[in-house]
This record gives C-alpha cells, sequence and structure tokens, in this order.
C-alpha cells in the first residue's frame, strides 16, 4: 500500500464487538474504554461515520453505555461470523459509505478485529488499525495481532495521532474541539 494521509472525506470508523461481556476479560480494560469514548467522540467532532458491529449480541449484551453514549445515533450490525464483512447487513453498510479508507478498533485484536481488517483489505480497502483502541484478553496475542496486520498492509497508528492527521492544522474550526478531546 502506497503510504498516504488520512484524508476525513475518504474514512468509514469501524468499531468491532464494543461489548458488555466482552470489555471485562480485556487486558487494559479501563484505557480501552476510555480511548473508545475518545476515539470517537473525535470521529464525530470531525465528521466521520462509525459503524459498529456486535458479536451474537444475546449472550456477549450491548455496545457498552458509554460507547452507546458517545456514538449517539450511529448504526449497530449484529453478526455470528468473527469477520464483520461476513454479515451482509454490514458489508453492505461499508461499501455504500463509498469510503475507501477503514479506521478500525475493537476487540478481540486478534479474532474479530483482525478477520474483519483482512477481510477488508481484501476487498482492496486501505486499512487503519487504531491500536491503543483495540485489544484481547492476552496483551501476547495483541500484539501477534498487530504485527500480522501491519506486515499484510495495514496502517497500524494510535487514535490521537490519527485525529491530528484527519484534522489536518491547528487552524482548523475543529482543532481546540479535538485538542480537549484528546486532553
Amino acid at each position: 500500500m502506497k503510504a498516504r494521509r488520512l484524508d476525513r472525506d475518504d474514512v468509514l470508523g469501524v468499531g468491532i464487538d464494543l461489548q458488555e461481556r466482552l470489555l471485562p476479560a480485556m487486558a487494559g480494560k479501563e484505557a480501552l474504554e476510555a480511548a473508545w469514548v475518545k476515539w470517537i467522540n473525535g470521529l464525530r467532532t470531525l465528521g466521520v461515520p462509525v459503524i459498529v458491529s456486535q458479536q451474537y449480541t444475546k449472550g456477549l449484551g450491548e455496545t457498552i453505555p458509554s460507547v452507546r453514549e458517545a456514538l449517539a445515533s450511529e448504526q449497530y450490525f449484529e453478526k455470528r461470523s468473527f469477520s464483520a464483512m461476513g454479515a451482509e447487513a454490514f458489508r453492505k453498510a461499508v461499501k455504500d459509505s463509498g469510503k475507501k479508507t477503514i479506521l478500525i478498533f475493537g476487540i478481540e485484536s486478534h479474532v474479530c478485529m483482525q478477520q474483519t481488517a483482512l477481510d477488508l483489505m481484501e476487498e482492496g480497502y486501505r486499512v487503519y488499525v487504531i491500536e491503543d483502541a483495540c485489544s484481547s484478553r492476552s496483551l501476547h496475542d495483541h500484539e501477534m495481532s498487530m504485527r500480522r496486520l501491519a506486515q499484510a498492509g495495514a496502517v497500524i497508528t494510535t487514535f490521537e495521532s490519527a485525529l491530528f492527521e484527519l484534522l489536518d492544522t491547528s487552524e482548523s474550526p475543529d482543532f481546540k474541539a479535538i485538542s480537549a478531546i484528546v486532553k
């Protein structure tokens, strides 16, 4: 993949399985939840759309309340396959967004998030993994997933780096709001 900067007009935020019964088992769960909320608030401030998957909601619960609040009116997609791309409604939403760059985050890094990212790349999307907004039960699994995705062509970055890249300049009318979100 040719290196290029993020363009806020061509990005879609994709959250994978930010759910009530999954989060408690994740490494660094408090920092992870805080990162999700800041990241989503930043994307919404910049006008970037966000869609979210839920794996087997009946068994794993809803998206956590703090994320639901940050998302407000965003869409949720039920899935049973590990890759969200296995859910036809999710796949259609990604395609219908018209965006070619996906900013993916969620859990577990080495299962559902990784498989979704790989499938997105296979279909020609540019994938940026928001590393500090991803986790697994095991930090080792998370680290291995980041390595594998980087080797496969994904860009590994952080939510603050991505937000400021989308912002582009301190002269942007959104600069103060983004600065307040990341602090």
